[in-house]
């Protein structure tokens, strides 16, 4: 056989290791980026189920605020004479 052949073949030899191992590293890399982003969305759904929970709590904690400010504005009557 011809030197050239020889290289040749050699070269396309390479050439296909070195493209399936570049396909391999690359869904390597893709699978663990999915991965990653499942975990985010997983963490970003439970808290997003929480969101409902925590605004009803605020409503019934600005509830009792504005109930306290009423009986401390009826306890000690008007404000403004205390100027």
């Amino acid at each position: 056989m011809d030197s050239t052949v020889i290289v040749a073949a050699i070269s396309f030899v390479g050439t296909l290791i070195g493209t399936a191992g570049g396909i391999i590293a690359s869904g390597k890399l893709t699978q663990y980026r999915l991965e990653q982003l499942e975990k985010k969305v997983d963490l970003q759904s439970k808290t997003a189920s929480r969101i409902p929970v925590i605004e009803e709590k605020i409503v019934n904690i600005n509830r009792r605020i504005h109930l306290l400010e009423n009986e401390q504005v009826s306890d000690y009557g008007n404000f403004d004479a205390w100027q």
